[in-house]
């Protein structure tokens, strides 16, 4: 299906985009079920309450990424664009105490956290590493409807019905779908992109236009990403002024606030070392995943555990790259969503499918190509770019330390700006021929995130997770 740079890049609240955003995005589906008259269980009476079970990584690291608050928040029919965060940790604690959820357009419906939200450890479901079932019951306890979801990753969601309809579907039902729909430019590979720019003599920003165009106008179009820009640059900005210690009992520190007064104090100063530009990228990166892991509200890029890299890279590019425009922030925004596009449709972008290569190195590909075409690159240099940047995140492990979104998730985002724009800065020197195609480099890591261990795939069983300091 095509992707828009709006499904890629998504307005949410963290901590994480498939363990956070999707479950909370599936119960407020669950409930649009429920009012819209789907058809109940025969013989089910009057609706009166709600249950759900989290199955394999949900269940996991569902406690660390704030899964169960999700699912209470959206079975109060929040949803994760509009939510204020700071009110998320007053409104589910209401629901614990009352013991209901009032969601409009239903009955007040019995709901009591602690005892109808069950964290299945043993359970697995067959379609996905993120799955959870939700579940309606009448007056006597009998059931009036039940559905399974899985959290796809980067906020997506579907139904088992629809997972197993996208899995059973090949690929020319994919580019019939897309011809179908009228994209001018319905490039489902690296290298189909390329033959499409080279026929057309647009860029691949260009062509992304023309296909958000096929959707929406212009003014509609250019204000979305508009707003996505805002949003980015609003979480550096707040991270960038909060301390303290991020929630969890890691006690991790902020630090984002702290190595920004070191680095603004030395400007001007003649002080800094050369390298002193890994550190501005590493400090808007690390802003945003501090802000993520407390719940703040965040931009998927694709996700949430990898959202500082685009983010960092893009502020780099507005603030520190020579001859930096307004255009070539749109540029980039819409050539990474481009990337981003056929990495989640070749392989994926979920950390319990694949590893953070499908989050920090689908983000860190992403940006490479975004700073490339800002920079004025070609469409080979572009791809070049994105290519170099995912082949070096290769094999990265999913690993978060008591299932929470710090340790190594926060650090790993900057050093995933750092290759991201070492990366485009190689492809540069470059006139984009280069070994390896981009399209074997996500089926590398799509055929790698089959081969990994589950222990290392947001599971938190292996790795860092299981390798902690002696108090």
């Amino acid at each position: 299906m095509f992707l828009s740079i709006f499904d890629i890049f998504k307005i949410g609240i963290g901590p994480s985009s498939s363990h956070t955003m999707g479950p909370m995005t599936a119960a407020a589906l669950f409930l649009d079920d429920l009012r819209g008259g789907r058809d109940k269980e025969p013989g089910a009476g009057e609706l009166a309450a709600l249950g759900a079970s989290l199955h394999g990584s949900l269940a996991f690291t569902g406690k660390g990424h704030a899964t169960d608050r999700a699912v209470v928040l959206g079975l109060m029919g929040y949803l994760p664009n509009t939510l204020d965060p700071d009110k998320a940790e007053t409104e589910e604690a209401n629901v614990r105490a009352r013991g209901t959820v009032c969601p409009e357009g239903l009955p007040e419906l019995a709901f009591r956290p602690d005892d109808d939200l069950i964290f299945d450890y043993d359970n697995a479901l067959p379609g996905h590493a993120n799955g959870m079932k939700l579940r309606a019951f009448d007056l006597k306890g009998n059931l009036y409807l039940e559905e399974t979801y899985y959290s796809i990753g980067g906020g997506f969601v579907m139904t088992a019905a629809e997972l197993e309809a996208r899995d059973n579907g090949g690929a020319e039902d994919f580019h019939a779908e897309k011809q179908q729909a009228g994209f001018p430019y319905p490039f489902g590979s690296a290298a189909e992109m390329l033959q499409m720019g080279r026929k057309s003599g647009k860029t691949i920003a260009q062509m992304k236009w023309e296909n958000e165009r096929a959707l929406m106008p212009e003014h509609d179009l250019r204000e979305g990403i508009n707003d996505i820009r805002s949003a980015m640059f609003n979480c550096i900005d707040r991270g960038l002024r909060m301390d303290g210690e991020l929630p969890g009992g890691l006690r991790v520190k902020r630090r984002a606030k702290k190595i920004h007064e070191s680095l603004k104090a030395e400007e001007g100063r003649n002080l800094a070392q050369p390298h002193v530009a890994n550190d501005w990228m590493s400090v808007y990166a690390m802003a945003v995943n501090e802000e993520n892991a407390a719940g703040g509200r965040v931009v998927t890029s694709p996700t949430n555990g990898a959202a500082g890299v685009v983010p960092a890279v893009l502020r780099y590019y507005r603030d520190h790259c020579i001859g930096a425009h307004e255009e070539g922030l749109r540029r980039f925004l819409l050539t990474a969503a481009a990337i981003g596009g056929l990495i989640k449709h070749n392989a994926s972008i979920s950390g319990a499918e694949v590893g953070c290569q499908g989050e920090v190195g689908s983000a860190a590909s992403m940006a490479a190509a975004g700073l490339c075409a800002a920079l004025g690159g070609t469409n080979e240099q572009v791809e070049n770019a994105a290519e170099i940047a995912l082949e070096h995140h290769l094999g990265m492990t999913c690993d978060p330390v008591a299932g929470l979104v710090q340790v190594p998730c926060i650090e790993r985002n900057g050093l995933g700006a750092i290759k991201a724009v070492s990366a485009a800065s190689l492809s540069l020197r470059g006139d984009g021929t280069h070994f390896m195609p981009l399209d074997n480099c996500i089926e590398t890591m799509r055929q790698t995130g089959v081969d990994m261990n589950e222990r290392y795939k947001e599971t938190s069983l292996g790795g860092l997770a299981v390798n902690l300091p002696e108090c």
